[in-house]
Parts: C-alpha cells; structure tokens; sequence
C-alpha cells in the first residue's frame, strides 16, 4: 500500500472510476470513461425503493469519438443506475459535445452546452479526465507512428519518443513548470531543453538536450 497505515476504518462510499482510449479501425478514436458510486450500506430511496449495499447509486457511461486533432466527432452518454428517474433524461443532451475540439479552454466550452440543468453533475466531472485521457491516448500513438516511420529504434533509457510525444504536445510553451517533472530546475527539462533551466549548475553545468526529432 502506497500511503502510510490508516487508522482502523469502515467503508462507506466508493467511487470507481475507469477510462479507456481505443484508436478505432475509420481512424477515429474512442475515449470512454465508466462511474460507479456505491455505498456498503443499503438505503431507502424514493424513486429506486431500496437501493441494496454495493448496488450502484450512480452507474454512468461516457464515449467521446474524437479524431487525430482531437476534434469531437460525436458523443453518447448512458445512465444505466441514478439516484432519481428524471436523471437519465440529461444523457442525450451530451451529443450536444459535438463540434468542440479538447484543447485549453474545452470544459468551460462544454459547460455552455451541457451545463447547469442541461446535463449530469457526475458525467460533467468525467470530461476532464477525459480531455487527459484523449492527450495520452492520441499524441502518443502518432508519436510512435511516426518515429516507426522514421526507422527510429530506441534502446531502454532513451526518452527519443517520450520528448516526441511533449513536442507534440507543444513542447516547453504548453508544459513547462506544469508539474514537478516539467519544472524549470528539473532534471528532465535540464536535458531535454537546458536553455530553459534554472535548476542548480544553470550557468555553468548545462547539458545537450536530445535533437529535437523532425
């Protein structure tokens, strides 16, 4: 276990959460996320009756079909369990994320389509992961299809195709000191870009970055 030893404890909710990037056979690509909340215990519920433990309370589906510049050809969204029976009605207003484009600024874009009584709280909160999910999904693969293409053979230790995929990604403009590994005085901006570092030997102990692959 990755964290330090909890207190004794009980469950009460769990919320699962699973996404998927798929690369479709017309080119396309699918990126899917599935939400399930759950309780460990059983409820009354107005509209469901009886909502058993570790029945979904919220078991929800959704598909963005996107294309190679992450323009959203078509979205599908499924409620399959909802606290409330009006809740499902918010699905089809989904679709309505067609024609946007997953970049800066794409959730705030969304909220004027799906937002507010328009759409569901729960699939709203899944677009982000989403939007990453489509970046590590997409720019990866035509990274590396690229770099087949250019007859390009990496030996273990080589982060030829990891800095293809960042350039692709907008290189040092779009993540630089966007996390701790893409910090100005990280070791990996150090090698990959050292007229950008400020870590520690900045002026005086730089070194070659990899060529930048064409």
């Amino acid at each position: 276990m990755p964290l330090s030893q909890p207190q004794e404890r009980e469950l009460l909710h769990s919320r699962d959460i699973v996404l998927r990037g798929y690369r479709r056979a017309d080119g396309l690509y699918d990126i899917e996320a599935q939400l399930t909340d759950s309780k460990s215990y059983g409820s009354a519920s107005h509209d469901r009756g009886y909502i058993e433990a570790g029945e979904p309370i919220h078991g929800m589906w959704l598909r963005l079909t996107v294309d190679e510049e992450r323009h959203i050809v078509a979205c599908e969204a499924a409620s399959d369990y909802t606290p409330y029976t009006v809740c499902p009605a918010a699905a089809p207003n989904f679709s309505r994320l067609a024609g946007l484009r997953i970049r800066p600024g794409f959730l705030r874009e969304a909220a004027k389509r799906i937002g507010g009584t328009m759409g569901c709280t729960h699939l709203r909160e899944l677009l982000q992961q989403m939007a990453t999910t489509a970046y590590q999904t997409i720019d990866p693969a035509r990274a590396r299809r690229e770099a087949l293409a250019a007859g390009e053979v990496d030996k273990p230790g080589s982060d030829r195709l990891d800095l293809r995929i960042t350039n692709r990604m907008g290189g040092p403009p779009a993540i630089l000191n966007t996390c701790i590994a893409y910090g100005s005085d990280s070791p990996v901006v150090q090698r990959r870009w050292p007229h950008l570092y400020t870590g520690p030997g900045a002026k005086d102990g730089r070194t070659e970055a990899d060529a930048t692959p064409g």
